[in-house]
């Protein structure tokens, strides 16, 4: 006979059942995912971004067989690692790579790239160019992983620095096409007490493919974010949103701590 689950809001199952969705790509949503489950939620994948290979491979392959030449290099995203990343053993190891987060140092971990810089101050650019190596990188050169048409806030402040800088695009970024409905349908069932936004770009998806009914919906759900960039752009949308720290551990602190306070009922 199996042993019974803790009941919901104990301290074994600590969100209670709330659903939670999870609008991150596919392959980073999967842990997420998994440490929601372990704490009691219901994980709802609907990936806002879809993310593919670089339409021309050609880039990437001469900025790997140009690593030894670098000083630096940046890997913007978890989704830059996983796209761009070249085998560990042809990484040199003079080279200093850096981080925007926790999230992305994991994924560089896993791959086989160590001793990941990560900023002590705010998980993104200005967090990074806050580094003392990047404080003054003058005539250093820098080599960035990111997506297609990526930010160019951190280009430009190095080069403003004296560094020499080069992009790579390792990935591409498209909307999803479909899965709306179903999108719809767990709203109108309540079957979503919060959702987790971890970039502007998948929040327009967002917006932009679900209905009016969806919409309304939708402002009745805290919606979680690891930036005050993107909680701005959420609030001008009329959603609560709520700022946690960056990477999967700020936005289960976050959930955590809302779902003490707010629990989401039996289920």
């Amino acid at each position: 006979m199996s042993a019974a689950l803790p009941p919901t809001g104990s301290p074994a199952r600590p969100l209670g059942g709330a659903g939670i969705l999870i609008t991150r790509p596919a392959r980073q949503a999967a842990g997420l995912a998994r440490r929601i489950e372990v704490l009691g939620g219901t994980a709802v994948v609907f990936p806002a971004i879809v993310i593919l290979p670089p339409a021309d491979a050609q880039p990437l392959a001469r900025a790997h067989a140009a690593l030894s030449g670098y000083d630096f290099a940046v890997f913007v995203s978890a989704n830059a690692v996983e796209y761009g990343a070249p085998d560990p053993r042809r990484w040199p190891a003079p080279l200093v790579t850096f981080a925007p987060g926790p999230g992305t140092a994991e994924a560089l971990a896993d791959v086989g790239i160590a001793n990941v810089r990560v900023p002590a101050t705010t998980f993104d650019s200005d967090g990074l160019l806050a580094l003392p190596e990047l404080a003054d990188p003058m005539g250093k050169r820098v080599l960035i992983f990111r997506g297609d048409g990526g930010r160019e806030q951190l280009g430009e402040a190095l080069r403003a620095r004296g560094a020499h800088v080069d992009h790579v695009p390792c990935y591409r970024r498209a909307k999803p096409q479909s899965g709306a409905a179903g999108l719809a349908e767990a709203f109108a069932e309540r079957r979503i007490d919060a959702v987790t936004i971890t970039s502007s770009e998948g929040l327009d998806n967002l917006w932009g493919l679900v209905d009016d009914a969806t919409r309304s919906a939708w402002r009745g759900s805290p919606t979680f974010v690891p930036h005050p960039r993107i909680a701005l752009h959420a609030r001008t949308l009329g959603l609560p949103a709520v700022e946690t720290a960056g990477g999967d551990a700020g936005l289960i602190a976050g959930l955590l701590q809302w779902f003490a306070a707010h629990p989401p009922g039996n289920k």
